[in-house]
């Protein structure tokens, strides 16, 4: 199985239980990681409302953020919650324009992704790698535009090649390890993890929340 491939699987995995979910970002927080919820189920709404509850009786609402579905989701969302706007292109732009602190999911192998890119720079983005030798390349171009603009850039792969170009650009364009961030799916094995974080790294979490049964 491919590098590019283990995240697509395991992120594919049913979403854990609300409280579940807040347990394991908790253990996450805990180990110095910070957390990326992936709310899954028909009414992501009503997921969103019942996790920013939670997250905020834990005291884990600053380490968090949530990905949200634009055509399933109208956000601003509840009040101190940080949300990743994910979805088609055009929609997800058309939101995040009057969402300046929302993080933007961009994948790179999509096309316009290096344009789409050039117009967030300034912003929260997280790229997002696909599998195979063009998606790797489009990764890669959208990458040196993000680590040369002014946002903060989030890079989800577990691809040790792609892991080390990030470094390595990150370095070239100057900029701190507490200006960017990995991005890497529950589940996956924390080796990495551990490496990434002793050199000063962030390193977020991705954690599949399902909606909570009545």
């Amino acid at each position: 199985m491919s590098a590019g491939s283990r995240p697509r699987r395991l992120l594919a995995r049913p979403g854990l239980r609300p409280e579940d979910a807040v347990r394991a970002a908790g253990d996450l927080v805990a180990g110095g990681c910070t957390v990326a919820f992936e709310v899954r189920g028909a009414d992501p709404a009503a997921a969103v409302v019942d996790l920013a509850g939670r997250l905020d009786a834990a005291g884990l609402a600053a380490s968090c953020e949530v990905t949200v579905p634009v055509d399933r989701f109208v956000p601003p969302g509840p009040p101190g919650l940080v949300l990743a706007l994910a979805g088609p292109a055009a929609a997800v732009d058309r939101v995040a324009a009057g969402l300046p602190a929302a993080r933007v999911v961009v994948h790179a192998p999509e096309p316009g992704a290096e344009q789409r890119c050039r117009a967030l720079a300034g912003r929260r983005v997280r790229l997002v790698a696909g599998r195979g030798a063009s998606a790797r390349l489009s990764f890669v171009r959208c990458l040196n535009v993000l680590m040369a603009g002014t946002g903060e850039p989030a890079v989800a792969t577990t691809d040790p090649r792609l892991i080390a170009v990030t470094g390595e650009r990150a370095a070239w364009n100057g900029r701190p390890p507490q200006s960017w961030e990995h991005v890497m799916p529950w589940g996956e094995p924390t080796e990495e993890q551990r490496r990434l974080l002793a050199a000063g790294h962030t390193v977020r979490v991705q954690v599949p929340v399902a909606e909570a049964r009545s």
